[in-house]
């Protein structure tokens, strides 16, 4: 399969302490072929998100370096790269060559994605994973550069799959949201990280009646 022409622009994006899951390897963890197998994964899901109505978009910050820098996809750990393929329908190969790795929120997450069975697609307001200066196992904050170059490609992705509502984790999707989907409906709940976990769950559970 063909890389969608909206991960070729994704994975062409270089930017200074930052990893971009599509283009660039992890010498320590990577298979040989891991951005490929992550940049193929991602397309075959926004394939099937384009043919199928899509109820909302999940809006988290950005990629960690425990979830979305191995996976390539947002929200989703090692773990669950499985589960997250499965929902469209797809098949996925893990494209780590170490030992599994579990990320918290991507776990919180997908507890709560196994109760609902709508159309979801999920995502990150900064698509890369930007980490400290020489320390790529690091988390750190994207930048105001950074988010504008994200919320650029946001506004791709939302014209591309026409959600009916967005759903923004945190303030910092939130503020982006808010900013760039129109008409569309958004809605803010917390992140579960920092003990955010419960009230993250309780409103997922009010807004899709689980």
């Amino acid at each position: 399969m063909n890389i969608h022409p909206f991960v070729k622009e994704l994975a062409s994006i270089k930017l200074e302490r930052c990893f971009n899951p599509y283009s660039d390897r992890c010498e320590i963890h990577d298979h040989d072929n891991a951005p490929q197998l992550r940049a193929l994964a991602l397309s075959a899901i926004i394939r099937r998100a384009e043919s199928l109505p899509i109820d909302a978009i999940w809006i988290g910050r950005d990629l960690g370096y425990r979830g979305g820098r191995r996976t390539g996809l947002a929200l989703t750990d090692d773990a669950h790269i499985s589960q997250h393929a499965k929902r469209w329908d797809l098949e996925a190969s893990r494209p780590t060559s170490s030992y599994m790795v579990t990320e918290r929120t991507a776990s919180v997450i997908w507890s709560k994605l196994s109760q609902i069975n709508t159309n979801i697609f999920l995502w990150n307001v900064f698509p890369l994973h930007p980490h400290e200066q020489d320390q790529p196992f690091t988390n750190r904050q994207h930048n105001a550069l950074e988010r504008k170059q994200g919320e650029e490609v946001l506004k791709q992705l939302i014209t591309l799959l026409k959600p009916q509502r967005i759903i923004a984790i945190g303030n910092d999707a939130a503020r982006s949201a808010s900013l760039m989907t129109g008409t569309i409906q958004t809605y803010k709940v917390r992140h579960p990280s920092y003990g955010g976990h419960i009230e993250f769950s309780n409103q997922i559970s009010e807004l899709y009646k689980i």
